[in-house]
């Protein structure tokens, strides 16, 4: 296969310097590094107890992540909470656990519950309408362990019978087989984790991967009816090049997954140790990589996917294009989703949960994640109980990293304010991006422009009260 000739066009390099600079991706705001030790299992156990206070006619939609964190080898781009084993067996342990974390939470979430209690029988079990599988790589588990991971969830939770079930995908560990018992035991939606279809890229960071197996296991999964499929990719990576990478390109189109997420590789050897094995000296620098970038959004788009925002994109019929197209795209810990306000439970060591108006993050050791458990105490060891203001500027950064457009008037009524005078520094802060081009500010609403998509990080920043207070950014990686 040859590579597409796409005209590209660079960011001017003035702008490029200027905003390319360390930043948060925004899966919440506040962000995970505002999490406090103050907040902790009671706060946790109260805001699960305070969900079932209502009927659950008026319950917001529950969403369950799962963190698997076993790998049977390192990826040295990876920044996940990972731990490498040769030893499946270690699942068996973790699962136990797994099982007594559900169990607690449950117990909080039918405490207060209208129907606990009742001449009715037993409380219902929590329903679910979305399930994911990540890690780590969820693969790692045998099918045997896989089962009985799906047996023990539907044990302390009711998995609705349209419940989107989506599992983290290693294509080295799984082959038709494999997908055909992902499938059976209830899941419908695979994300292949490829990053990219470059050999000597994959030897810089040590995930060797057949490009033929990939197809093959596309191919099985759309026989088995996976109602969506997505192919993740990372540009940016140490031996890419806009060449290599535009090759990887032509073979992720003729795949033609459901969905895509393409991110941008966030070098951070201070704070990750695999990536002290990535050689810095093989990374395209900036401007390469952006070329990349604007490569990928015009091919992706010439090949017909609509850009959710961020890092993601779906084909038109998707349920994710759907949900951006109503205006109802969310975005969570996971990236983007299709149900807005929903709490997200997390299980496992290092899960997040998003439940009412906190965050809360379980341990991240498993020995402390264990222990916590044994002593019968929900795992969470940090989190946050969000302020009015909070609230305010989530509302205004996931307008914009979900569709790219704040409307004053909806954001003045929910919340009873005159966006203009609660927002005047954060308004004349954006008039630098306004006059490059890359938002445009009119007297009822902000816009994002095409170009701006390539600096959303940037535009929400300056929404974000705690990084303006904050002078040490260095901690998340660069925006470009």
């Amino acid at each position: 296969m040859t590579a597409p000739r796409i005209a590209f066009q660079n960011p001017p390099a003035e702008l490029l310097a200027r905003f390319d600079v360390p930043g948060p991706r925004y899966t919440s705001y506040p962000t995970a590094d505002r999490f406090v030790e103050a907040f902790g299992m009671d706060d946790y156990g109260l805001a699960l107890q305070q969900r079932h206070c209502q009927p659950r006619v008026h319950q917001r939609p529950l969403s369950l992540y799962v963190h698997i964190p076993f790998c049977a080898q390192l990826c040295y781009y990876c920044a996940c909470n990972k731990v490498i084993t040769r030893h499946p067996e270690r699942a068996d342990a973790y699962l136990h656990h797994l099982e007594q974390e559900a169990a607690l939470v449950v117990q909080h979430l039918q405490a207060s519950s209208p129907e606990a209690g009742t001449n009715h029988g037993p409380a219902r079990l929590p329903e679910v309408s979305q399930l994911h599988l990540g890690g780590g790589s969820p693969t790692f588990l045998s099918d045997e362990q896989l089962t009985t991971l799906m047996a023990l969830l539907r044990r302390h939770f009711h998995l609705m019978p349209d419940a989107e079930c989506s599992v983290e995908v290693d294509p080295r560990t799984v082959d038709a087989a494999r997908l055909a018992h992902l499938r059976q035991i209830g899941f419908n939606r695979l994300s292949l984790g490829v990053q990219d279809f470059n050999p000597k890229v994959q030897e810089a960071v040590h995930r060797v991967q057949a490009t033929q197996e990939v197809f093959s296991l596309m191919l099985a999964a759309r026989a088995l009816g996976f109602h969506s499929i997505n192919v993740d990719l990372i540009y940016g990576l140490p031996r890419q090049s806009h060449e290599t990478f535009a090759h990887t390109l032509v073979l992720l189109l003729a795949l033609r997954p459901d969905r895509i997420a393409l991110y941008g590789y966030a070098h951070l050897p201070e704070r990750f140790k695999a990536q002290r094995r990535i050689d810095a000296e093989r990374l395209p620098d900036t401007k390469e990589k952006v070329a990349m970038q604007v490569l990928a959004l015009q091919a992706l788009a010439e090949a017909g996917y609509i850009n959710i925002g961020m890092d993601h994109f779906a084909l038109p019929g998707d349920s994710l294009a759907m949900a951006k197209a109503r205006g109802q795209l969310h975005r969570n810990f996971q990236g983007y989703s299709t149900q807005p306000d929903s709490d997200l439970i997390g299980l496992g060591v290092s899960a997040i949960s998003k439940v009412g108006t906190t965050y809360s993050q379980n341990a991240r050791e498993l020995d402390e994640y264990y222990d916590r458990l044994e002593q019968e105490e929900l795992p969470v060891v940090r989190g946050l109980a969000l302020n009015r203001d909070d609230l305010v500027r989530r509302t205004v950064i996931m307008a914009l990293m979900c569709q790219g457009v704040v409307q004053f008037e909806a954001v003045e009524l929910a919340n009873l304010l005159d966006f203009k005078t609660y927002f005047a520094q954060e308004l004349q802060a954006l008039e630098e991006f306004a006059e490059q081009g890359l938002v445009h500010i009119s007297d009822t609403s902000i816009e994002v422009t095409d170009s701006g998509w390539t600096f959303i990080r940037a535009i929400a920043m300056v929404f974000d009260r705690y990084l303006q207070a904050d002078r040490n950014r260095n901690r998340f990686s660069r925006i470009l």
